[in-house]
């Protein structure tokens, strides 16, 4: 099996495609052939060894597309490594762990994979959709409060935990 890796991601307002792509530079920068795709783009996980799923996280539930991944691929997902991450958490409570949706937990435990880590998110005016979001752009809650060092040093310890296949 190829140890090419697959980044792939569910995004509503751009800041989890943000950080799958920092991720992706992350492993690249280690030596891994690595493709950032968004999540309903892929048509196959077949040319990959391992998968890292993101998703963004409102109202405790995670995009509709990448749980559909999650279930569409749940048996070749079981013999490659996987990493979930999902992203929202912004304000006073941007470090505050999201647990994963119970469908989505009930196919990361099929699959065999740890929990989701959370990261925190971004709420900007320009990129809010929705009239809650656009609201909420406006006060406290606004701002980009994703922590890069944390999520490249996680990203690092994946690229520690997948061979590098050299040409």
């Amino acid at each position: 099996m190829s140890r090419k890796v697959l980044v792939a991601y569910a995004s509503k307002m751009g800041g989890t495609a943000g950080i799958a792509e920092a991720i992706g530079a992350e492993l690249r920068e280690h030596g891994h052939d690595v493709d950032v795709l968004d999540v309903a783009q892929v048509r196959t996980i077949d040319p990959y060894g391992a998968v890292v799923l993101g998703s963004a996280i409102y109202a405790r539930r995670w995009r509709r597309d990448a749980v559909r991944f999650l279930r569409h691929n749940v048996d070749q997902l079981r013999e490659r490594q996987v990493w979930l991450f999902h992203s929202g958490p912004v304000g006073p409570d941007k470090d505050q762990e999201q647990d994963m949706p119970s469908a989505v937990r009930r196919l990361a435990d099929k699959i065999g994979t740890a929990p989701a880590v959370t990261f925190a998110g971004r709420l900007e005016q320009a990129t809010a959709k929705g009239f809650l979001a656009r609201h909420l752009a406006t006060g406290n809650l606004a701002g980009d409060s994703r922590d890069w060092a944390k999520i490249r040093a996680w990203a690092d310890g994946i690229s520690t935990a997948i061979p590098v296949t050299r040409p």
